[in-house]
């Protein structure tokens, strides 16, 4: 068996995810690995959680990073929350709500779907509409950012809607995070999620969490165990918790370097402001948008809900999907993602999320998906 180190070549990530990831964030890896329990790695965590407190806009005590992925993030919250019998309203326009439903109907629970058109938004009069049908319903669940399709739901109007109803609310932000405007106390999210490797830009494998008081309470008031151990936040609560004897309960060994890693992207993001990164990913969004405007793409998303840092597009009549990604791929070290379920190849979606939202990428991408084009 001959084996040799792996040295992988340096892409230009522009697909759903893992985005390019900062040099600093990189070297911040590299950093000596000391043990979860140290008193230095301990304060450290605090500055995580304040800097997620800030990027989510919540004051929400239980503000923490899950050490799993994006989905793990999700399974948190509906494991957690959700006990057997009990009645949760899902919007599914895309792959991930119907993820969300999964994950209600594993746990026991009543999946009611609200069932949107994909590539548009959810829909507040059908979730309201489905909410009056169903009063006993305790919770609503929605994607704020759909990943397959490029959809940007109003996640204010839908959780003032929920509220309504006395609904718990559980939001996917693993797209949009550092992304779009997303204010968690605000407007009125209780339980809430995303990924580490999005508008982050840091290594996959982490997923940032955070729970409002009135979630908090329903976990501790449960009547049956929470399903999984590892994601039981009632253990895992503690380790997270602020001690000013500077101690943690031990639940697990944490990432260390991975969380190295956050911090440091989770600074940048401090330093650069939330609406300041709000608006530079809109602002390449909008230059994308012209050059694939110029090339004959059509984005599937109406330009009023469509999602700046995910843009899904139509491949144009009589072009090989495969063909264009890997040409994009050999010929420039570019990634771009192709379709998920209704859209698999018949869409592009092409990222522009975190430190890979800058001018040069935009166009590298037009240039490379003209000439791409012009070889048909």
């Amino acid at each position: 068996m001959s084996i040799s180190s792996f040295n992988p070549p340096r892409r230009t990530l522009m697909g759903p995810g893992p985005s390019d990831i900062s040099p600093q964030v990189l070297q911040a890896l590299s950093k000596p690995t000391i043990g979860h329990l140290d008193p230095l790695f301990v304060n450290m965590m605090d500055e995580v959680k304040s800097l997620l407190q800030y990027a989510f806009q919540t004051k929400n005590e239980i503000t923490m990073a899950v050490s799993a992925p994006g989905s793990a993030g999700m399974e948190t919250c509906f494991v957690n929350l959700v006990e057997p019998g009990e009645k949760v309203i899902v919007c599914i326009n895309g792959v991930f709500g119907a993820r969300m439903k999964e994950n209600v109907e594993r746990v026991g629970g009543i999946a009611i779907t609200v069932d949107g058109e994909w590539g548009r938004a959810v829909s507040p009069s059908q979730l309201e509409d489905t909410l009056k049908q169903h009063s006993d319903a305790k919770f609503v669940a929605f994607v704020h950012a759909e990943t397959s399709t490029g959809a940007l739901s109003d996640a204010q109007t839908l959780c003032a809607i929920a509220k309504q109803y006395g609904c718990i609310t559980i939001v996917d932000a693993v797209t949009s995070l550092g992304g779009v405007e997303l204010r968690v106390d605000d407007w009125q999210i209780d339980a809430i999620y995303s990924g580490s490797q999005k508008c982050l830009s840091c290594v996959p494998g982490l997923s940032p969490v955070s729970f409002s008081p009135s979630a908090v309470d329903k976990i501790k008031s449960r009547t049956t165990k929470v399903q999984s151990w590892f994601l039981d936040q009632t253990l895992v609560m503690d380790y997270w918790a602020n001690n000013s004897g500077g101690k943690r309960s031990y639940h697990h060994t944490a990432p260390v370097n991975s969380l190295y890693a956050l911090h440091e992207s989770l600074l940048h993001l401090y330093r650069e402001g939330l609406e300041t990164a709000w608006a530079r990913h809109a602002d390449q969004h909008q230059a994308l948008a012209q050059g694939l405007a110029d090339l004959g793409i059509e984005f599937i998303v109406p330009e009023a809900e469509r999602l700046p840092q995910l843009n899904a597009v139509y491949i144009p009549e009589g072009v090989d999907d495969v063909a264009v990604r890997s040409y994009l791929l050999n010929e420039f070290n570019l990634e771009i993602g192709a379709g998920l379920g209704a859209f698999a190849g018949k869409a592009w979606r092409i990222g522009l999320m975190g430190y890979s939202a800058k001018s040069e990428n935009v166009l590298l991408c037009i240039a490379a998906l003209k000439q791409a084009l012009n070889k048909r």
